[in-house]
C-alpha cells in the first residue's frame, strides 16, 4: 500500500510541472548506457578509468541508478519513470566493469566536478558506492575529505550508507562523513555477504566509529526496477545503491522547485519531513523519505 500511496505522489508531483527541469546531477559511478529513456537526460560524460569519449556503461550499475533519478519512462509507458525525469545527468565513470574501482579514480571524479560545477550547473552528486570502514580515523580519508569538499562547495552529496548490515556499526565510506546526506534503506530482502552469511537485512547501521549518527535518512532500494544497457531494457536491483538516487531524485525535484535552496537546508527539510516509521536512528536516521511532504515544505 505505502510503494502505491508513493508512486501515485509522484505522478501527482510530475503533473504539477516538477520534474527536476534545470537541475544537473553527477553520477560517480559505471557510467551511463544511452537507453532510449536517458537520451535526452546526458548532460557531459567523463570516464576516469578507460577515458572513453563517448557515454557507456560495461557494468550496468550506472545505468540502473542514472534511471532512478532521471529515467524519461517512455519506453515502459511511463511506468518506470524516473524521480525527477527531466534532470540533466553527469555521469563520471570511476567503477570499471565489475564494479570496482579506486579512490584515486573517485577523488578524481570529485576533483573534475569541483573544477566544472559552476559551468555545467552540478547541484547534486549521488554516489552509490562504499568501502568499508574499521575506525574512527577513517573520517579523515582522503575520500571523506574530498566528499566533504564538495558539500563545503554548496553541492548537495548524497551517498549510500552500503550493504553491510544487519549489524550496528557497519556504515561504508563515504557515508560515515558528518556532512553529507547517507541512505539506508528499511526493506527487508535476503542478502548473502562475501563470508556466505545470509542476512534478512542488509542495509548498513550507525553509529559510525567516531560516534556520529548514521544513516541521515532511509528509502526504497529491494527489487527497484530501472534502466538496463539495452535501448529498451530493464532490470531489477537491490540495495542502498538504489535508495541513494530516489533521495537524488527527489533533491533535483526540490532544486528546480525552490532554486534559493541550500544544501544544509536541504538535508535539513529532509530530516523534518521524513515519516518515522519506528525503528532506532541507526536503523531508520530521521525516518523514510516522504517526497510530497519534502516538496511542500520547500
Amino acid at each position: 500500500m505505502n510503494k502505491i500511496r508513493n508512486l501515485l505522489a509522484i505522478d501527482r508531483i510530475h503533473r504539477s510541472g516538477i520534474t527536476g527541469r534545470g537541475i544537473n546531477v553527477a553520477v560517480l559511478d559505471t557510467g551511463m548506457y544511452m537507453h532510449n529513456d536517458l537520451q535526452n537526460s546526458l548532460t557531459e560524460f567523463h570516464d576516469f578509468v578507460n577515458g572513453r569519449a563517448d557515454a557507456y556503461d560495461d557494468n550496468s550499475h550506472g545505468t540502473h541508478v542514472c534511471g532512478i533519478i532521471g529515467a524519461s519512462g517512455r519506453m515502459s509507458g511511463g511506468l518506470y519513470k524516473g524521480i525527477a525525469p527531466s534532470a540533466g545527468l553527469v555521469p563520471l565513470k570511476v567503477l570499471n566493469q565489475y564494479g570496482t574501482g579506486s579512490s584515486s579514480d573517485i577523488i578524481s571524479g570529485i576533483e573534475w566536478i569541483l573544477k566544472n560545477h559552476e559551468s555545467l550547473n552540478i547541484r547534486i552528486v549521488n554516489i552509490s558506492i562504499g568501502t568499508n570502514s574499521s575506525k574512527c580515523e577513517d573520517e579523515s580519508s582522503l575520500l571523506v575529505k574530498a566528499v566533504d569538499s564538495l558539500w563545503d562547495a554548496g553541492l548537495t552529496v548524497i551517498t549510500s550508507a552500503g550493504n553491510n548490515g544487519p549489524g550496528y556499526r557497519s556504515i561504508t565510506t563515504p557515508g560515515i562523513s558528518r556532512k553529507v546526506i547517507t541512505v539506508g534503506t528499511n526493506d527487508i530482502m535476503s542478502h548473502i555477504d562475501e563470508s556466505g552469511r545470509r542476512h534478512t537485512t542488509y542495509s548498513g547501521k550507525g553509529p559510525t566509529f567516531c560516534d556520529i549518527s548514521k544513516p541521515d535518512i532511509i528509502a526504497p532500494g529491494s527489487r527497484i526496477v530501472s534502466c538496463y544497457p539495452r535501448p529498451d531494457g530493464y532490470a531489477a536491483k537491490s540495495g542502498t545503491s538504489m535508495s541513494t538516487p530516489i533521495v537524488s531524485g527527489a533533491a533535483a525535484l526540490a532544486f528546480s522547485y525552490n532554486k534559493t535552496l541550500t544544501n544544509n537546508q536541504f538535508k535539513s527539510l529532509l530530516c523534518r519531513t521524513a515519516d518515522d516509521i519506528g525503528l532506532d536512528r541507526y536503523t531508520q536516521g530521521c525516518g523514510r523519505i516522504n517526497i510530497l511532504s519534502l516538496l511542500l515544505s520547500c
